[in-house]
């Protein structure tokens, strides 16, 4: 662990406790608002509280091993000799990412063959794309020195089912996109590029080594930070929309079904 300034050290830790704070907000919020959605769509907001819920337990264990991991000495954060266990991001990783493409193929209300189908191949796909990269996270500094490396090999394997996840969102989604209200329409374009922003810092993260950000306190600092604020857009905000998504089809429903009803009082 690198040697870190009193601010380089506050900020990474005060980024932990408001990532635990806005995950168990998010968790409560998606609790209460499930019954302001017709009751088809009440399962993804229950995803989206298991998500948050579960990187919000997460985040404690890291906040806690973070603190655990250093301490003052003079005016800097030294090493205690406790290691700081980045693990848990990972396991929280392979628990949430499945589980956020199953709440998103679920608010779509797609016929049960389509919906079970994509659900399968996401869920296995954001699976083997964090249990792909981990081996390389977990190697020596040292061995971490270039694309053709292990570290990259590793990197490049986690890279094909990412790729594969963008394709089934623009491609196959994409071909459903037209059957949705105009609202939704939007909300779920919307989706896929907060889906590709977020996303995309951890593979930033991942390369930094081939840019000179693998070690040091600068880097450390970068990528915790980084994590935690893709980790808030990419759980909370990615429920947040999509329970605009599932109040929009609700809405969409309701509008429908009323239509239905003066018609069959017109008849």
């Amino acid at each position: 662990m690198p040697e870190l300034t009193i601010s380089q050290y506050s900020l990474v830790y005060n980024m932990f406790s408001l990532t635990i704070a806005c995950m168990w907000a998010s968790f409560a919020f998606f609790v209460l608002a499930k019954n302001q959605v017709a009751p088809r769509f009440r399962i993804s907001l229950i995803v989206s509280a298991l998500v948050v819920g579960i990187a919000g337990y997460h985040y404690l264990r890291i906040f806690q091993s973070w603190g655990e991991a250093y301490q003052l000495v003079g005016d800097a954060y030294v090493a205690s000799g406790v290691p700081f266990n980045d693990a848990y991001r990972y396991v929280d990783w392979l628990l949430t990412v499945p589980l956020l493409m199953v709440e998103l193929v679920l608010v779509m209300g797609l016929v049960k063959s389509v919906q079970n189908s994509l659900i399968a191949r996401l869920s296995i796909a954001a699976f083997l794309m964090i249990a792909l990269g981990y081996p390389g996270e977990v190697l020596p500094a040292e061995a971490k020195t270039g694309m053709f490396s292990a570290y990259g090999m590793w990197g490049f394997l986690s890279t094909i089912p990412f790729v594969y996840i963008l394709y089934v969102l623009w491609v196959e989604l994409g071909k459903t996109m037209d059957k949705q209200p105009p609202k939704v329409r939007m909300l779920l374009r919307n989706i896929r590029l907060l889906t590709l922003a977020t996303w995309g810092f951890y593979p930033i993260a991942y390369m930094g080594p081939f840019i000179g950000l693998g070690s040091g306190a600068g880097a450390e600092v970068f990528v915790q930070v980084g994590y935690t604020i893709a980790d808030i857009a990419a759980k909370c905000g990615y429920g947040i929309m999509i329970y605009n998504i599932a109040r929009a089809k609700t809405e969409a429903l309701e509008e429908s079904t009323a239509v239905e009803e003066r018609e069959l009082v017109n008849a």
